[in-house]
């Protein structure tokens, strides 16, 4: 198992990029959650760059849809092609603006 890793860093306008890498499950999908409410708590927007996420299962979808319904937030990819498919499998994807790259930040 490649070891998740979560950063975030400062974006354009307020917003917070936060950077997920590894591989993603139930045991390591609350280290994104986690940064999200704290790190990146007083953003305007976060900006979530998933292009370096290896696997993610339903425990990192259900991090994504809890923070979708807290606050403003974006996917930055390309999203990795495991992701894209759980996201469009589950009918996740349309709810999320997808961005093509993160140079905003």
């Amino acid at each position: 198992m490649e070891s998740p890793k979560v950063t975030v860093r400062s974006g354009a306008d307020g917003e917070a990029v936060v950077v997920c890498t590894g591989e993603f499950d139930l045991d390591t999908a609350g280290r994104l959650e986690q940064a999200c409410r704290t790190e990146a708590a007083e953003a305007k927007l976060v900006v979530l760059d998933v292009a370096g996420v290896a696997f993610a299962d339903s425990a990192f979808l259900n991090v994504l849809l809890r923070l979708h319904n807290s606050r403003p937030m974006a996917l930055a990819g390309p999203l990795p092609s495991q992701l894209r498919r759980l996201l469009e499998m589950t009918g996740a994807l349309a709810l999320f603006e997808v961005r093509d790259d993160t140079a905003a930040g």
